[in-house]
This record gives C-alpha cells, structure tokens and sequence, in this order.
C-alpha cells in the first residue's frame, strides 16, 4: 500500500512515543513510573464534573457551532478580563478540542509553504511538526540553561529575516519552566514593533501553574495585540486533559480563519465539555490553585534529588510541572552493556533499566536535555528518582 507522502514531513511526538513504550512494559507486568507525560495527577474539580452531568441531563447533545457556544465564547472573555484584564468579545474566540488543536488551525490558517516560523529553544515538541504540516520553515533561536531557558531581544532581531512569518513560544514553558516577565516581554514586543508583518502565537496552556509570580501575557501590549494570537484551554490548570478544550483569542479575522479550518476537520468541541467549561473559566479557581500549591511542593522536593546527583545541572522551573536538566555530562559513559551517546539513550536506558519514562530533549530541540514531569504522586516521585539515581551511578 502506497500511504501519502504528507506523513513523510513530520514525526510522532516523542512524549507520546515514550508513553507508548512504558504502557508495553506495563502489559509484560513491569512496574514503570511515568515521569513522561504532561498531565496531572489530579481528578477534574467536583463543581465542573456536576455541571457535565447537568449538561447531559439537559441534553445539551446535539451538534455545536464551530466556533463554540456563545456562552462559553463569553466565559473565555470574562476569565481574560478577570485574569489578564485584557478586552475581548465573543468574535475573537475560536473554542477547539484541546489547545493541540488551536495551535494547529492558527498555523494551517496563517502559514504559507516557504514561510518561517521562529520559535526559541527548548520548545513543544509539536510545534515543529506543526510547521512542516503546514509547509514553513522551522527557524530556532538557541537559548541556554544560563539564560533560564529564555531569549533576549537582540536574539530574535537576528532570526527575524523578510520571510519571516510568526513567532510562536510558550510561557509557562513546557519543556524548560521558564516564564517571561513583563519586563522581558516588553523588550520582545519593541523588536515585532520594528517589524509589522510578523504574528506572534503565544501559548499560554500553563498560566495557573506560575510559581513566581503573575502570568504575563505579551497581548496586553496594545502596540501589538491585533497581532497575537493567545492559546490558552483547561487540560492544565484544570486537571481536565481528557475533555479536550482549548481556544485561541485574536482579531476577528483570524478568528474566522481558524474557524474557517477547524469547521473541516471536527466542527464544533464537545458540546458536554462546552457546558462545563463555562462553569470552569467563571466560578471557583481554588480548586486550580490548591493543585499549583502541591505542584510547588513537588517541584521543591525534585529540586533537592537532582542537585545531589553528580553530572545533572538543572535551571529551576518558574511554571509548568517539569525540569529540563543537561544530562549530557552522562554521554559516553557505559554500564557495561549500554553505551550513552545522546539523550534518547539516557531516556531508553532509564526506561529499561530504572523503568522510569521520560522524554529526550532532542524532540524540544535541545539535545544535551531530558524532560521530566512532577505531574506524578510525592510516592511516585520520590521512587522514580531513587531509581534514577541508583541507575546513573552504574554509569562509568
């Protein structure tokens, strides 16, 4: 069977991949801990749940319109005005199944073949793909442990060139933790000043899960706002991964654009979602941020491992639920059996060896690198990186 050769231009995630691979080993009756995905340990808040079962009790199963509910559309406004006190109106909401999703209509509607996308290191690992998708061209920008994992201004005046088309980043940052301050957005926003033609895609999936501080959101520079595309949705700070909803907040005309794309692929999102995601954007976050509190502790304490085990640096998070530490100081080192040349084989050798998954640093764009995620019980944790460490001093 000849299969199409648009499979050809991208991968399969790699923090799937890991998954998969620790989901086998479990079928064989292996105890693995998955320090892999990006997904809390959490259960869905009850008050959100009630509203899904209200929701079906009501009916509310019949088709969606494609750019979501009116109500749901004006919730996402109101938690932007509560949370960002940035103004909206329903025509700028596009609502999705999942943020995935947004992020993928957003650059199917705005990219052309040819066009550059610059996104700063470490990354997403589908926001490269996402680009070859849509037939641009992926232009990185190198930033470095020393840098916290962020760039400066007069990096992404260099990576900006005439075909340059759309800037796309994360803050909280998933892989690295890292989150841009107002200041250091500010310098950002001087350099798109100088160069008007150029979008700015900001994914902001992790903003309750900030242990430094206030989210900053780059839209709230009026010089540029018609020109960022927020992407925001509830798998995060919501606990609410398996409900898929996500939405982006941009200029009518994206808007349309997006909705243009998304009525194509799946319509509108699930309408039970929907319903309790109005619940979830406008009544009670304590739920959220009790969850951002056990988050902190967690990181605190993984923190503390890590600094005792020789050979891993590793630049403190400020949000998200990973750390993203240079592992490469491991790289040449065998236990005998395995030789480490790059971080897939620290990630396999931890699977197979410590039966921990977690994911290669490679997929972010940043190969001296392993993902791991805190999203996991203090149990869990603690256990995985017993194993981790017992299995890294069998390196020599």
């Amino acid at each position: 069977m000849q299969l199409s050769s648009f499979l050809q231009r991208f991968n399969e995630p790699e923090t799937l991949k890991m998954a998969k691979l620790g989901r086998e080993l479990r079928a064989k009756g292996i105890d693995v801990i998955d320090l892999s995905l990006g997904e809390p340990d959490f259960d869905t808040p009850r008050h959100i749940k009630e509203a899904a079962v209200k929701a079906i009790q009501d009916n509310w199963s019949h088709y969606s319109p494609v750019p979501g509910f009116l109500d749901l559309r004006e919730a996402v406004c109101t938690k932007l005005k509560r949370d960002n006190d940035l103004d909206y109106k329903p025509e700028n909401i596009v609502v999705s199944t999942g943020a995935k999703q947004s992020l993928a209509n957003a650059m199917l509607a705005l990219v052309d073949e040819g066009e550059e996308v610059i996104i700063p290191t470490p990354y997403w690992v589908t926001y490269s793909e996402l680009v070859k998708i849509a037939r641009g061209k992926v232009v990185e920008i190198k930033s470095t442990p020393q840098q916290g994992f962020k760039i400066n201004a007069a990096q992404l005046e260099a990576a900006i060139t005439p075909k340059s088309k759309l800037f796309l980043f994360s803050s909280p940052c998933n892989p690295s933790g890292a989150v841009y301050s107002r200041k250091e957005l500010a310098s950002l926003v001087e350099v798109f000043k100088k160069h008007p033609g150029i979008l700015i895609l900001s994914d902001e999936i992790y903003e309750y899960i900030n242990y430094v501080g206030k989210h900053e959101s780059i839209a709230q520079f009026e010089e540029i706002k018609e020109r960022v595309i927020i992407v925001n949705g509830l798998s995060k700070g919501f606990a609410m991964t398996g409900w898929r909803l996500g939405y982006i907040a941009a200029t009518p005309e994206i808007a349309k654009a997006c909705e243009k794309v998304q009525g194509q692929f799946t319509s509108g999102t699930n309408s039970i979602t929907q319903k309790a995601a109005v619940v979830a954007l406008t009544t009670d976050l304590r739920p959220s941020m009790q969850m951002t509190e056990e988050f902190a502790r967690r990181r605190k304490k993984v923190l503390e491992i890590v600094k005792a085990i020789p050979g891993i640096t590793c630049p403190e998070p400020e949000g998200a639920f990973y750390i993203f530490p240079d592992v490469s100081a491991y790289y040449g080192k065998s236990n005998g059996e395995t030789t480490i040349s790059n971080a897939a084989d620290i990630s396999m050798y931890l699977l197979n060896t410590a039966h921990v998954s977690s994911v290669m640093g490679d997929a972010f764009g940043e190969p001296k690198c392993v993902r791991f995620s805190f999203a996991n019980s203090m149990e869990k944790i603690e256990e995985g990186w017993k194993r981790i460490k017992e299995a890294l001093a069998k390196l020599k």
